[in-house]
């Protein structure tokens, strides 16, 4: 029946270890190292973690859920997976999985910078006697040693010259090298398909686990180590008065949990049709989250330790010095911390492993994505795209091995990381699979299959809270981008910063490539013709619903627009035409903010209505039903970022530097944990434990049973 999603042949992870390990390793990678422990310090230490836990029950594990039951249910990569729910929307998927392809261009290099550290630890145990080459040489000599003798970026002197940072330059061999080690290893990994990937990622994933476990050890039972400690989990109360903590404790689950961009509806799709959904996605959730826990654990335990060292050396460096996310903290504070101690080079070959076993799971997941996506629209041999992806991305790549490669590293990242990238891409997802499509189907299909069951509140939170808080995250980013330094594209000098103009050139042609992609024919979607002369239901409602919302994104626009006018007034100072600006733009543009946000929320309540009646009734809501109930949230959540965006220009939070100072006062030189940050830890520890306990053993009481074969869905009665 060509209804009917065919069971074909298609491989599977043989497991559901397998499956289960390949899920954590994709969603763990190297922001659980680099991204999670400086985001806690920096806002709010232990108290970060209360909303982080909140944005991961919210929005992370449902999500998670929901990508899980699309793959599994219609046994595809994101594209045809999209298309067999609704032809119209495949350009969707399409456009998940360009997003993951930009990517795997550079995530790859910043893997490559990890192998290369690695060998150089590894020349430290064989020509230094176990200590790092830079082991003496200072905070500035590390720095000096990553940035200028390795990367070889512009020197002062070459940018006071002229010469732009973004500039090209010349390829960096030693990077070069290490990236073609890099895409050996990734297309070995997956080049037998995704049950050898099964069994590779028995090894890749427990691996770091394993090099975090000794890491922790050694830090905590190294003195000072509860300097670092107290800087990371003791909790600031006040910082979760403000909004931004949220913003910053949504957005770190959001991009950790590797939502959105393909990566779990495709792995879903390989999973056996009897294999448990619900669960699978907690313990995902639950060991992304004790990753990064543990991670920040080690980090700050030994940048604790690092100052003691220092300031028993005579040459104190405090943590706040060398606690910095991203690349900083991998390559320049940690290597530094770590030379400060005994047998420094096996400690920094224990790190860089647990680095890059962290970053190539997630590496080759994305890869395999793309790589099923294309195999199963186009039907092309498997191991000959591969190849030709390797080749591909191998060669894109080499743009990040140049002089300036780090500077694009960073814009295209903003822009995956962005407003206009994988935040955007997760809204969509919610407002299509929440609104055009029948979202209890793909509820009946998880609960059908899983350890335990989902309610209605799942409904609830992919419809309205998931698509309220991505919508005001987006649009709380836009309008932060838009009033930085410069705007949009400019620094604040009003120099045209280059590759932030690229990124968002990349970012409006993702959507059209991915517009002509769903256009070529795929043998593996389905066709939909059950729904056709089905009745519709809601019509002259969605109408008056979408009117409603169509003047809520003009008054968007508007309040967007005064927005703008009045952070310039608060950057002209105490002025006639500041205090002109202040008292007249500012309370109409949240006037016009909160009507909006009123009339979509207007307008959710008018379409919501119409297509709860019409699922009720068995018939097909109309389009502006849906139209006016998914915009309306959208709008709902555009309303609430406003706002907030406003208030952050009103009240400005402390410099990072004075909020660093105000903390360090208190527990700079503490040998020992101050009790709230010991119970904070407790705590955590405990409901991680617990937690997976749980999962783990609702998993054996389900093993234990017998479970009838589930019939492949009918997903044609709706459009």
């Amino acid at each position: 029946m060509a209804d009917l999603i065919r069971e074909e042949q298609r491989e599977n992870w043989g497991s559901r270890a397998g499956f289960i390990l390949a899920a954590i390793g994709s969603a763990v990678g190297l922001g659980n190292l680099w991204g999670f422990p400086y985001k806690v310090y920096a806002h709010g230490g232990g108290a970060f973690l209360i909303p982080y836990i909140i944005a991961m029950v919210i929005v992370g594990i449902p999500m998670l859920i929901l990508e899980f039951s699309l793959g599994h249910m219609t046994q595809r990569a994101a594209p045809d997976a999209y298309r067999a729910i609704n032809r119209k929307t495949e350009p969707i998927g399409w456009w998940a999985i360009l997003l993951g392809f930009v990517i795997i261009t550079y995530y790859p290099v910043i893997l490559a910078y990890c192998g290369s550290f690695l060998i150089e630890c590894i020349k430290g145990v064989i020509y230094h006697s176990g200590e790092l080459a830079w082991k003496g040489k200072g905070l500035a000599g590390v720095n000096d040693h990553f940035y200028h003798q390795y990367l070889q970026m512009w020197t002062e002197k070459e940018l006071a010259s002229g010469v732009k940072p973004w500039a090209f330059g010349k390829l960096v061999s030693p990077i070069v090298i290490s990236l073609a080690v890099i895409w050996i290893l990734m297309y070995l990994c997956i080049f037998r398909g995704v049950r050898a990937v099964s069994k590779v990622v028995m090894l890749t994933v427990p691996l770091p686990w394993i090099m975090l476990l000794i890491l922790t050890i050694r830090g905590l039972t190294l003195p000072g180590a509860a300097r670092g400690l107290n800087f990371y989990l003791d909790p600031k109360w006040s910082e979760l008065a403000k909004p931004e903590t949220w913003r910053w404790a949504f957005g770190q689950m959001f991009f950790s949990m590797s939502l959105a961009f393909g990566v779990m509806i495709t792995y879903a799709s390989f999973l056996h049709r009897k294999n448990d959904l619900n669960n699978n996605a907690t313990i995902t959730g639950l060991a992304d989250l004790g990753t990064s826990f543990v991670a920040g654990i080690a980090v700050f335990a030994t940048l604790g330790a690092m100052s003691f060292a220092t300031q028993q050396q005579g040459h104190y460096i405090p943590v706040t010095t060398v606690a910095k996310g991203g690349p900083g903290l991998a390559f320049v504070a940690f290597p530094y911390a770590l030379a400060q101690l005994p047998y420094s080079a096996w400690f920094g070959i224990v790190f860089f492993v647990a680095l890059l076993t962290l970053g190539i799971d997630s590496a080759f997941s994305i890869t395999e994505t793309v790589l099923a996506s294309l195999v199963d629209k186009t039907g092309w041999d498997r191991n000959k795209t591969l190849i030709g992806m390797t080749i591909v991305g191998f060669v894109l790549g080499l743009v990040y091995c140049t002089r300036g490669g780090l500077y694009w590293i960073g814009a295209i990242d903003d822009f995956i990381n962005g407003w206009d990238g994988i935040i955007l891409m997760g809204l969509l997802e919610c407002v299509i699979l929440g609104w055009a499509y029948r979202l209890k189907r793909l509820r009946e299909h998880a609960n059908e299959r899983s350890d335990w069951t989902l309610g209605w509140w799942w409904d609830i939170t992919i419809r309205f809270a998931a698509p309220i808080v991505l919508s005001a995250l987006a649009t709380w980013s836009l309008l932060d981008q838009a009033l930085g330094p410069g705007g949009l594209i400019y620094d604040k000098s009003g120099t045209l910063q280059v590759p932030k103009l690229v990124s968002l050139i990349v970012a409006g042609i993702v959507p059209i490539i991915a517009i002509v992609l769903s256009l070529i024919r795929s043998p593996g979607a389905n066709t939909h013709a059950q729904h056709v002369g089905q009745k519709h239901f809601g019509r002259l409602m969605g109408i008056f619903g979408t009117v409603f919302i169509v003047i809520a994104i003009i008054m968007l626009i508007r309040s967007f627009s005064l927005s703008i006018d009045t952070r310039q007034a608060v950057s002209a100072g105490n002025s006639p035409a500041c205090y002109k600006i202040l008292s007249l733009e500012l309370p109409k543009a949240v006037a016009v903010a909160i009507a909006a946000g009123a009339l979509a929320l207007l307008a959710t309540v008018i379409g919501g209505l119409a297509v709860t009646k019409a699922e009720k009734s068995n018939h097909r809501p109309s389009r502006f039903s849906r139209i006016s109930a998914g915009a309306g949230v959208v709008g709902i959540g555009c309303a609430a970022g406003l706002l907030l965006g406003l208030t952050k220009i009103l009240h400005k939070p402390p410099a990072s530097a004075a909020k660093v100072k105000e903390v360090a006062g208190a527990v700079e030189h503490l040998d020992h944990l101050t009790a709230p940050a010991l119970i904070v830890l407790t705590c955590m520890l405990s409901a991680l434990i617990i937690g997976l306990a749980w999962c783990f053993y609702r998993a054996m009481k389900a093993a234990s049973g017998e479970q009838p074969v589930q019939p492949a869905e009918n997903l044609n009665d709706e459009s």
